[in-house]
């Protein structure tokens, strides 16, 4: 039992551990985006199924024997992935698609190793079993559960703030080189005693499940694995791609897995369709007011967090409810994973290539009201729900399912209808809007990317060419331009296109290099805006990462470099980090000056910078605004970067103030960060 329960605990373990730890390693690849995550995640469900198809396959179809040696090989095999960093060759293309890039990244680099993982706990449990004559391993799955639990809390508390990303990897590496031995010791110690039809055989026939109950066994995981993925996603989107909003979603979902599966006794219809009906009627509030206002990260997190737990508890409890005879166990195991699979697909594969915008969260909430509205009718033990006062229960369940759906319909053609453009890729979703006609000298034309605001422009003529929202003359980046341009002719390199904004300050004989990751964004500021048509400077648009475009590049010698790359409130990690800077100070004049825009809802990013500066030898200062509504300015902050031998002039060091180390941050390199310690 001690060899069993040791081999599960590892296998769990480094099964979980190894999602966040690869996930982050191939982040900057590809733009730091949220929806790497949520590619991962579809990655790893649909290995999980193939781990169960092999297992269900081995242990029904295979003689003992032959499984202890083919399984044997495949561990012996999956060494060779061993260490598993990517190899720096495996970096994208430019223009290449990135969902099909991580997903064959991923199949190279932990592709068989988590496949072998994801095969343990059903085989072990069904070698167990054999070799115990028939005794259920119900200690082996509390134990897979609880390594799968610990792996996911302790990443981002003990993981993740100590070690580099190459560390992590290397000692998940050695950790699975262990796990072979075990697995492999534990197959070849008499894993497997007698075939499944001699146990088959004693157990009398039982009622084969009917087409609705196989439905709901695939409906009820793929509605709790698209909310999972929607949740996740609408959190990274607003805060940063980062772990810890990756792992307490998870966390939650495998929670509620557990509790429903450990025994009938944590799930109880009351109190949890009532908890359910206030989750989804919050989650529902709460996706309007999050795109209108500014709602705190932990009122965020609370809301969608505990939201999600109710309606995966609820979603979970349901299922273990329909679970069939254990003659079928192996058709429902296999098909639940299939559902997981099937909503993780929809999120990350179907939804980006079929919305607009990011809908997937308002389907996902009211087909969990339908799918447990339907799963009460079809049990019959729901009866006494149906008695006296509870008997408008049903009813009533269906009119609130219906008022939500309106409720959000309505949102979203209210969206919709004052869109000029509404689009929406692997990078996020993008929305144009007026907010009244030309003839109003107040009105302005907005981009949207998710919640934030990324530019505007003024409607009237006379104003079109006013740089506008974080980019005013007297904000960080105004203020540089304009004194580099008393000196002459200049070149300005921009990491970030949005509205093209900062074209504004171009003038005949100025050049201004534009970065920009994702497609959908250049036509939009050629076709909707005017500062890009109508910039005075030769203006060019380089399209890819920017971080691997400057790679590339030779030295472009600028003399301003703004650094203004958000997706939504999320920060590209990989832009911030020293080496990020020494490259930037590569393609800078001696006398150049980096400006790195750091307004923020969530994240104090000043210390981050002021820190790399100081060890890169550099000064720093910051420029923080306020508010002007009569010309359309924003409050913003920006930081102020410049070689020590050239400094700042007297304009510059008027106008900005030296940086108060209000945080103690670790130096943020391409091997490490964490976000944790700077969040407000």
């Amino acid at each position: 039992m001690l060899l069993y329960a040791l081999t599960t605990v590892v296998s769990a373990f480094l099964l979980f551990q190894v999602q966040p730890i690869i996930a982050k390693i191939i982040l900057p690849w590809f733009g730091g985006s949220a929806a790497v995550w949520t590619v991962c995640l579809l990655f790893f469900q649909m290995v999980l199924l193939l781990g169960y198809l092999y297992a269900h396959a081995v242990v029904r179809y295979l003689e003992p024997q032959f499984q202890k040696f083919l399984h044997g090989g495949l561990l012996v095999l999956s060494a060779v992935a061993l260490p598993i960093y990517p190899a720096v060759r495996l970096k994208p293309a430019a223009g290449a698609d990135p969902t099909a890039g991580i997903l064959g990244l991923l199949a190279l680099t932990v592709g068989l190793p988590y496949f072998m993982l994801a095969t343990t706990s059903p085989l072990l449990q069904a070698w167990y079993s054999r070799r115990f004559k028939g005794k259920m391993p119900y200690r082996l799955y509390a134990l897979s559960n609880a390594g799968s639990m610990f792996a996911l809390l302790s990443y981002p508390v003990l993981f993740e703030p100590q070690f580099g990303t190459h560390r992590q990897a290397s000692m998940w590496s050695v950790g699975y080189a262990v796990f072979i031995l075990l697995c492999g010791f534990t197959a070849f110690s008499g894993a497997a005693e007698a075939p499944v039809e001699a146990v088959e055989a004693e157990a009398p026939a039982a009622a084969k499940p009917a087409p609705r109950q196989y439905a709901m066994w695939l409906l009820l995981p793929a509605c709790a694995s698209l909310l999972l993925l929607a949740v996740t996603n609408h959190i990274s989107q607003n805060v940063a791609a980062i772990p810890l909003l990756w792992v307490l979603p998870l966390a939650l979902y495998l929670l509620s897995f557990i509790l429903c599966f450990e025994g009938s006794g944590w799930y109880r219809r009351n109190p949890y369709l009532q908890l359910l009906a206030v989750a989804l009627g919050g989650m529902a509030y709460g996706l309007v007011v999050d795109t209108t206002g500014n709602m705190p990260i932990w009122w965020m997190l609370l809301l969608f967090g505990l939201g999600l737990f109710t309606c995966c508890m609820v979603l979970h409890g349901e299922l273990v409810r329909l679970k069939p005879d254990p003659q079928y166990l192996t058709n429902f195991y296999l098909t639940v994973s299939a559902g997981g699979a099937l909503g993780g697909a929809f999120v990350a594969l179907i939804a980006p290539r079929i919305f607009r915008s990011f809908y997937e969260m308002p389907l996902g909430l009211v087909l969990c009201a339908v799918l447990v509205l339907f799963a009460l009718s079809l049990d019959a033990e729901a009866a006494p729900w149906f008695q006296g006062w509870r008997a408008i229960l049903p009813g009533v369940g269906a009119a609130a399912t219906v008022a939500m759906a309106v409720y959000l319909g309505i949102q979203i053609r209210e969206q919709a209808r004052d869109a000029r453009v509404m689009v929406r890729n692997f990078y996020g979703a993008l929305r144009v809007r007026d907010t009244g006609p030309e003839t109003d000298v107040m009105a302005v034309r907005t981009l949207t990317h998710g919640t934030i605001n990324h530019g505007e422009e003024y409607l009237n003529i006379a104003r079109r060419r006013l740089p506008t929202t974080y980019y005013g003359p007297n904000t960080g980046i105004g203020i540089v331009i304009r004194e580099k341009q008393k000196q002459g002719s200049i070149r300005v390199g921009v990491i970030g296109l949005g509205t093209a904004t900062i074209a504004a300050y171009g003038r005949l004989g100025d050049y201004y290099r534009y970065y920009e990751i994702n497609p959908l964004v250049p036509p939009i500021t050629r076709g909707q805006f005017y500062f890009a048509p109508m910039c005075a400077a030769k203006l060019e648009i380089a399209m890819g990462d920017a971080r691997l475009t400057l790679e590339k590049e030779a030295p472009e010698n600028f003399d301003v470099l703004a650094v203004d790359a958000f997706s939504s409130d999320a920060i590209p990690v990989h832009l911030l980090t020293r080496e990020a800077m020494q490259l930037y100070f590569r393609h800078l004049k001696t006398d150049g000056i980096l400006a790195v825009h750091v307004s923020n809802r969530y994240l104090d990013l000043q210390p981050v910078v002021a820190g790399e500066a100081r060890a890169l030898g550099k000064l720093a200062r910051v420029v923080d605004t306020d508010d002007d509504e009569t010309q359309d300015i924003f409050g913003a902050t920006w930081v102020l970067v410049t070689s020590p031998a050239t400094g700042f002039n007297d304009v510059e060091m008027r106008d900005s103030a030296e940086i108060e180390s209000r945080k103690n941050v670790r130096l943020w390199t391409d091997d490490y960060s964490n976000l944790f310690q700077i969040l407000k």
